[in-house]
């Protein structure tokens, strides 16, 4: 008897050791999955941003936060819920950002030295420009995703003219056509991923009408490209690559 007490006692510590070690190991792939989905979540939303970026001749209107994205499900403000409970305020995502705190940034807040932000009067000030749910960044529903998703556009910090407002040295300056993008991803589980990245417009024609890159010299100087852009203020349609005669197109 004392025996088989002792067996099932050991077998029931061997049944729970197992079974916390599986649900362990569970969470740990569902944190790892939703981390890496909500990475690239943030890396689409650039994406799109970036499509709605071209078609807006004027930089300065998006660092005062008078044109936005095609991309939006409503006002800049209020609150926004995800799919396990998760309740954004854009606010306060656009504070934290800002000043690294949730409440309203006061002048001092956004030109302080930290560690984060060690630019002072040329510290980024961001705007919101695109802001919804990752499954509208496609149309007709090509995506199916929990994951939230905001782009915010600031001055180039490196443009040393403690003008954060203006994209280049003053008002009357036709600006240098650098742009500083955050893009921001939040899931479930309190998944959330930044990625932020300096963009600049060049005077190539060709490069702002949406070519992405550069497939070898060769005699004829193949490139890959995207399908043309949208209209200004108009959602987007439709993207995609096609085969051409001598390359892709």
């Amino acid at each position: 008897m004392i025996i088989a007490l002792m067996a099932m006692s050991l077998m029931i510590a061997l049944g729970t050791a197992l079974m916390m070690t599986t649900m362990t190991e569970t969470r740990i792939t569902t944190n790892f999955r939703n981390n890496s989905e909500s990475l690239y979540a943030a890396d689409a939303a650039l994406e799109r941003g970036l499509d709605d970026l071209l078609t807006v001749p004027d930089w300065n209107n998006l660092l005062n936060g008078t044109v936005k994205s095609a991309l939006v499900d409503g006002a800049p403000t209020g609150d926004r819920t995800l799919s396990d409970g998760t309740v954004l305020k854009l606010s306060e995502i656009l504070n934290m950002a800002n000043c690294q705190k949730v409440t309203d940034c006061s002048a001092a807040d956004l030109q302080a030295v930290t560690l984060e932000r060690p630019w002072g009067p040329n510290n980024p000030q961001w705007q919101l420009f695109a802001y919804g749910k990752l499954n509208d960044v496609l149309p007709n529903g090509g995506i199916n995703s929990p994951y939230y998703v905001a782009v915010m556009v600031a001055d180039d910090p490196s443009e040393n003219d403690s003008d954060p407002l203006h994209d280049g040295v003053s008002q009357n300056n036709p600006g240098s056509n650098v742009l500083a993008l955050r893009a921001e991803a939040w899931g479930p589980g309190g998944s959330h991923k930044v990625i932020e990245l300096t963009l600049a417009r060049t005077d190539t024609t060709e490069l702002e009408r949406g070519y992405t890159g550069q497939r070898g010299q060769d005699e004829q100087n193949r490139r890959a490209r995207k399908a043309a852009v949208q209209s200004p203020g108009k959602a987007l349609t439709n993207q995609a690559l096609t085969l051409a005669s001598g390359g892709i197109s």
